[in-house]
This record gives structure tokens, C-alpha cells and sequence, in this order.
């Protein structure tokens, strides 16, 4: 016998991207000629030559398609091409495949195709024609395996296959072909009966079976062919149009389940105050959950704000944060300024205190019974710069937060330190890629001091045009007063890289001249990067189903103890017990922004009405006096508690029906969100935060439809405040079913942080797609 090799036709192309390959196995050429001596002396010894020779070309042939099909052929194959790819068996098949797999944009982790085409698909006798189209990193092309010996790529199989795609954790993707035995199920496979489904590219079909699908969670996105017998056949391209259709949105749907990267920022609140450790309003609140839900977000998460000592029980509320260590000198104010960091890491967040002797005094965060300190600018200017130096120098965890940090100032008391990020640091190279966003809380607030004090805050000369306000005329205490001042959150708005407020109606507001308060012309300037994103509440501290402080707990499913909770609070507050006559509630500050002169001018209007009213609150003394006065003339309708006290708010927002909020401005007004949760209907003057949140009663509405949370008057005048009171009065009275459905309504909205936190970190996203506004 002569040496036996069979001629292949092997094309190994590189020259494109992707590491494209493309292998042909076809058109062998007869087995290798040899000699023949013939000799013609007579006529039959020619046929008996033509005879001899006819029989060593049959016997050739056979051996040369023997050879072709042996697996040490294969390995001829693979040696010469040298393809680090797939295993490559090819047993007894006479299937003809011809695709191409365009590559397309794949996710990282595939690495891999992510869209198919088919060419025509024909079965030709003794023909392998196989054409693939691979794109995978570089960094994965070590990842393809080989399979000899005719094993298979799922242990335990015992048939021979033809695979190609790259195994990753024990999964496989990309192509299957499994030959002749007709079996196209891998014993293995979860999701079999959803390749049975699609068992057939032309219906009735019996011989060829070709299975197109993908399989999800566990091993195979591609597609089967399985030939069953060698008969020559040809299937149009057609007749698969639907399954490349299925295929190619199977393929969409996997890449679509990839999970998206989440963006995550080294984050810094500067407050003022945040609970529990200081409090006075919503802005303590607001500090208090934020931060929480974006630390759940994923996010690396600072609150810094000032360590509050006023010598009584409420600092042991700083028990738990300990001494950093860590001392840093402030030039401002004409000295170097000594301050501390302590630190307490709770609920995720890293919660750091500026220690100084200028926050330890008694009185609230900003000033006392005499009114505000004289040296708030000097206390927050601290703050500011503190704020601005805590991410460098405090290792929390044993790394610091670093320079790309994404600053969060909330109102005037922390709007020095975008100022100081574009002023004190970005010249020296310090916070070149961190951005500021200011919340403004209440634009009534600005922290406006004489321009002589401007020197005092440790800013270059250059840039007191960026801090300087004039007040117009009619603003100046006398003839000679120039009106020149310096502005904190003037300076923040000039030079942050975006502004929040706490509502979107707010957001509209303070670009009027009726809620700017002077500043409008210039936050109407830069309306392009003003958003407004409304509030959420504490789901787990004002949560009727479980709040400790009332006497009896309810749902939106059972709403039976909320009479008992009614009940209760009169008791308490020494009113008759009435379960059927209506009870009105107020809980906030007692001073002209709450419309607290309007409820004073209608309670003796009100009090005609068989009704109850309770107040709670502290604020300007003539309306503590006030509500003194009033508790002593209506003794059965009337009571004023003077002060705040976290318990007896959650008893009057669980036991009241009804809670008035007729405030001249509400940037958002958190108690009416509190009294929806509670079941409790506002009625509230329809402005900033309380518009976006309370939806006026429509007794109209079909069923099903938005039918209202509460009511809602506008233009805020004791005439329209009464008649929305006398509405909601008479609704509870007469039209129960259209009551419990408010309440209904009002529990069932959603006011958590998780959802506000959300569009905070589209803002971020919007902050870090350009550079820093001042540079």
C-alpha cells in the first residue's frame, strides 16, 4: 500500500478584526496517482489490466474516505491550522452548514456573538462545509478548550459533537452541531423542552432535524443541526426565517437580562443638623435618610455637620462617635482656627462631627431664647472649611475618601465650599474632578452679612464678586446704607455645578419675584441645571403597623385602630371622648411662614363648628401666648401644646382625622406626608412641596381614577382656608366611603427615600457628564 494522505484545503484568515476564522473542508481531490505498467501484447491481457487497475482505484478510494473520516485525520487538521478554538469532532456526518455569525457588540462577560444569520442550508453527500465567524476578546481566547478522543463537551456524554463557543464556569456558548444519532438533547440540559418545541425547521419533515434556540442559565446560545440519515437534501433558506427571527430575539432578551453597571461617587453631605444627633426641621430629617438610602444605593457615603454640646441629656446622642485623632488649623477670621473630627459609622454611612469650643452652648443649632448667635458666619465658615478638608485627611476605613468626591451642601449654612472647591483648591490641582450640588431647603434663608466680614472667610480678594449681594433699595435700614453685603448662597448658586430643591414645584417657584426673595433673576440664569426632587419620609419610623408611641396599631388593610388611636389622644389631651366629631391638627414651627396668624384669625369662626383642634409647636412667643389664651377659652375644643415632642407627634398624626397646613411658602412640607401615611387628610394652602404632594378630592372621579389625597386652596386667605375645612368637615361627616377611600389613597402612596434617591443619582450622573462649571 502505498502512503495514504488525504488533501484538504484549509484557509486559516486573521487579517480582519475580531480574530475572524474561517475553516473549509470540501472539494478533496481523487487519491494520489500512481504507476501502471501495461502490457498490451494481446487483447486479453488489456482487459485483464483494465480490470487490475479498475480494482486498485476502487480499493484506493475506499481507503482515502476511511482515512478522511478518522479522528487522527482531524488531528492532521487541527496540528496544521493551529486554532486555539473549540474542540472539533466530526463523525460520519454528510451535512452541509453554511453561516455566517456577524458579530455584533457583546457584553464583557460573553465575550461572544450576539446576533445570527443563515445562509442556505443543503445536505450534500461526502461534503463538510463549515463556515464560522467568532469575535471574542483577546483576553478570552485562552478560554477555548479542545475535545479529542470523540468526547463530548458535557461529561457524561457519550456521543461525538460538533462544538463551537467558548466555555466559561462550566457553561458553553456559542454553536452546536450534534451529528447523526438524532438525539439533539444534551441529558444535562434544564431547558430541553423548550428546544423540543422548536424541533423542526420545515414542518413534516422526518430525516433532518434542525433545532434552533437558545438556552438560558445554563449552557448554550447558538443552534443545533442534526442530520439523521446520509440522503442528499436540500433545505431553503426560507423555511428558517422564523427561526432566525426567534433565535436573534432570544439572543436580544439574554443580552438584555445583563445586569447594568450601577456608577457609584464617594458622596459628602454638609449640614448643619441631621437626626438623630441635632434637629430642628425638615432639614435635619432630610439628612438623616438621604444619606441612608444612597449608602443602600451602593454609594460611599459622608455626613459631616457640626458636634452639638449643649449640657444636656441630648449629647449622649454623640456617645458613639470617638476621636479621630485628627487636628487641622483654619485660617479664617484673622487666626488659625483649631478643629476635631469625631466619627461614628452607622446604617453605612460615615457620620464625622467638627469638634470646636464655638458649637458647645446652650440653645438649639442656631441660636437661643434671645434669638439667633451673633456668630452664626464664624460657626458655619468653620463647617465649610472643615467639610472641605475632612475627605483628604480622615482615614474612615483605612482609606480616605479621596479628591473625586461629589459635595452636597444643603442651604446657606454649607454654601461656602463650592466657593472654596473653584476658589482655595482647584488653582493648587485639589478637586479638579469632584463636583458640588447645592439643595436649597429654603431659599428665605440666605446667611447675609455686611460686606466688611467678607475678609473673614478665608477667600482670595479675587472673588468677592462671587459672594457679593446689594439690596435693592427699599431693602436698606436708611439713606446712607450702600446695601452692600456678602451672600453665602448667592455664592453657592454662582459657582455649583448643579441646584436642587426639595420639590419640583419649589423648583418654579424661587424663579419668581414673589418666592426668589431677590435671587430669582439669577437662579432663573441658570434654570438649564435647577431640578427639583421631592422628599421622602422615614417608612420605618412612621409606619402605623408598628409605631411604638400609639396606642393601637393599624393598616391600610385594617384601619380599626385608628379610631382607637383617636380615642386615646383625647383622653390624653383632657378633651371628651367623641369618636364621630371631626379632629383638626397642626404640628410646625409658630411663626408667618406656617399661616399660624391665619388659623388665629379663624379659630373663632371654627370653634362655632362641633369640631376639635390640637396644636403643637414652638416658635414666635406671641403665638405661644397666644395658643395659651385659646386652650383656656374653649377648654372642650382647643388645645395647644408649646414645645415639640417626637411621641406626641406621632399621637396626633395617627389620632387626628384631618391636619391644616396653610403655609404661605412649603419648599416641601414633610407632615402632610406623615398624615397621608397615617390616614390622616391634609388640607393644605396648594404651594411649593404641598401642591406636588397633596392631590385636591375629586367626589366625581370614577372609580379607579385619581380621586384626590386631600384638598387643596388657593389663594391662601382665611376665606378659602375655612371653606376647605368646612368641605373636608362635612365630607367625613356624611360621605364615609368617600373618607375611607382618602385615607386609602393617602397610605397606599409612595414616599420612601429608595424612590427619591433614584433621581438623585440621575442629578449625579447629569453633574459628572460635564466638566466642573468653574474651573
Amino acid at each position: 500500500m502505498y502512503n495514504q494522505r488525504p488533501w484538504a484545503k484549509c484557509q486559516h484568515n486573521s487579517s480582519f478584526k475580531g480574530s475572524e476564522l474561517t475553516l473549509r473542508l470540501s472539494n478533496f481531490p481523487p487519491a494520489v496517482p500512481f504507476s501502471l505498467c501495461a502490457f498490451s501484447a494481446c487483447g486479453s491481457a488489456l482487459l485483464f489490466s483494465s480490470i487490475y487497475i479498475i480494482g486498485c482505484l476502487v480499493c484506493c478510494v475506499t481507503t482515502y474516505i476511511s482515512e478522511f473520516r478518522s479522528p487522527s485525520f482531524l488531528d492532521w487538521v487541527s496540528s496544521k491550522i493551529q486554532i486555539p478554538m473549540d474542540a472539533l469532532q466530526i463523525h460520519r456526518t454528510s451535512s452541509t452548514c453554511i453561516s455566517s455569525l456577524r458579530s455584533a457588540s457583546t457584553p464583557p462577560t460573553l465575550g461572544l456573538l450576539g446576533q445570527v444569520r443563515f445562509a442556505p442550508l443543503c445536505n450534500r453527500r461526502g461534503r463538510v462545509f463549515l463556515h464560522r465567524t467568532r469575535s471574542v476578546r483577546d483576553r478570552n481566547e485562552g478560554e477555548f478548550r479542545r475535545f479529542r478522543n470523540r468526547s463530548s463537551a458535557v461529561e457524561g456524554e457519550e456521543e461525538t459533537e460538533i462544538i463551537l463557543g467558548a466555555e466559561r464556569d462550566g457553561r458553553i456558548i456559542g454553536f452546536h452541531l450534534v451529528p447523526e444519532s438524532g438525539n439533539p438533547f444534551n441529558p444535562h440540559d434544564r431547558n430541553e423542552d423548550e428546544f423540543r418545541d422548536r424541533s423542526s425547521a420545515v414542518e413534516g419533515e422526518e430525516k433532518t432535524e434542525i433545532i434552533l434556540g437558545a438556552e438560558r442559565d445554563g449552557s448554550i446560545i447558538g443552534f443545533h443541526l442534526v442530520p439523521e440519515s446520509d440522503d442528499e437534501e436540500v433545505v431553503d433558506s426560507d423555511s428558517t426565517t422564523s427561526a432566525t427571527k426567534t433565535i436573534e430575539e432570544e439572543i436580544e432578551g439574554v443580552k438584555g437580562e445583563e445586569p447594568q453597571v450601577r456608577v457609584t461617587h464617594n458622596i459628602v453631605f454638609v449640614t448643619a443638623e441631621a437626626a438623630p444627633y441635632s434637629k430642628t426641621g425638615g432639614l435635619g430629617d432630610v439628612c438623616a435618610s438621604l444619606p441612608v438610602a444612597l449608602s443602600a444605593h451602593g454609594h460611599r457615603v459622608m455626613v459631616v455637620s457640626p458636634r452639638y454640646l449643649n449640657g444636656s441629656p441630648s449629647d449622649k446622642k454623640f456617645s458613639g462617635a470617638y476621636d479621630v485623632q485628627c487636628r487641622i488649623k483654619i485660617p479664617c477670621f484673622g487666626a488659625l482656627q483649631e478643629v476635631a473630627f469625631f466619627h461614628e459609622y452607622r446604617a453605612g454611612v460615615d457620620w464625622v462631627f467638627v469638634d470646636h469650643p464655638s458649637y458647645q452652648r446652650p440653645g438649639n443649632p442656631y441660636g437661643d431664647n434671645y434669638g439667633a448667635f451673633g456668630d452664626n458666619q464664624f460657626r458655619f465658615t468653620l463647617l465649610c472649611h472643615a467639610a472641605c478638608e475632612a475627605p483628604l485627611v480622615i482615614p474612615l476605613g483605612g482609606f480616605t475618601y479621596g479628591e473625586k468626591c461629589l459635595f452636597l451642601v444643603n442651604d446657606w449654612h454649607a454654601s461656602l465650599v463650592p466657593v472654596l472647591l473653584a476658589a482655595s483648591y482647584r488653582p493648587h490641582g485639589v478637586y479638579k474632578d469632584a463636583r458640588s450640588i447645592l439643595i436649597i431647603h429654603n431659599l428665605a434663608h440666605q446667611g447675609v452679612e455686611p460686606a466688611a466680614t467678607y475678609s473673614n472667610l478665608g477667600l482670595p480678594p479675587e472673588w468677592y464678586g462671587a459672594m457679593g449681594w446689594i439690596f435693592p433699595n427699599w431693602a436698606r435700614t436708611h439713606a446712607l446704607d450702600t446695601g452692600e453685603a456678602v451672600n453665602f448662597l448667592k455664592g453657592a448658586i454662582v459657582t455649583a455645578d448643579r441646584i436642587l430643591t426639595v420639590s419640583e414645584g419649589y423648583s418654579w417657584e424661587i424663579t419668581t419675584p414673589e418666592g426668589g426673595y431677590g435671587l430669582h433673576d439669577l437662579l432663573s440664569s441658570r434654570k438649564n441645571v435647577l431640578n427639583g426632587i421631592t422628599n421622602g419620609i422615614d417608612v420605618i419610623e412612621w409606619n402605623p403597623a408598628s409605631d411604638e408611641h400609639i396606642s393601637s396599631c393599624y393598616s391600610v388593610h385594617d384601619l380599626a385602630g385608628k379610631a382607637q388611636c383617636k380615642s386615646a389622644l383625647q383622653k390624653e389631651l383632657g378633651l371628651p371622648v367623641r369618636p364621630e366629631c371631626p379632629m383638626i391638627g397642626f404640628i410646625g414651627r409658630l411663626d408667618n411662614q406656617k399661616g399660624i396668624d391665619l388659623i388665629q384669625s379663624a379659630i373663632p369662626e371654627l370653634m362655632q363648628d362641633d369640631i376639635q383642634f390640637v396644636m403643637l409647636g414652638s416658635g414666635d412667643p406671641q403665638y405661644e401666648d397666644w395658643m395659651k389664651a385659646t386652650e383656656s377659652t374653649y377648654r372642650d375644643k382647643f388645645r395647644g401644646w408649646v414645645g415639640f415632642n417626637v411621641p406626641i407627634s406621632h399621637r396626633i398624626t395617627a389620632g387626628c382625622d384631618i391636619l391644616l397646613m396653610p403655609s404661605r411658602f412649603e419648599p416641601c412640607g414633610l407632615n402632610q406626608l406623615y398624615a397621608m401615611r397615617y390616614g390622616t387628610v391634609p388640607v393644605v394652602h396648594s404651594t411649593g412641596g404641598l401642591r406636588d404632594t397633596v392631590k385636591n378630592f375629586n367626589p366625581y372621579a370614577k372609580e379607579g381614577n385619581d380621586q384626590g389625597t386631600g384638598w387643596t386652596f388657593s389663594p391662601l386667605s382665611k376665606e378659602n382656608m375655612l371653606a376647605a375645612l368646612r368641605v373636608a368637615i362635612r365630607t367625613y361627616r356624611e360621605h364615609k366611603s368617600s373618607w375611607e377611600g382618602l385615607m386609602k389613597r393617602g397610605m397606599e402612596r409612595d414616599c420612601t427615600w429608595d424612590n427619591a434617591a433614584v433621581q438623585y443619582e440621575q442629578v449625579f450622573e447629569w453633574a459628572f457628564s460635564v466638566p466642573p462649571y468653574v474651573q
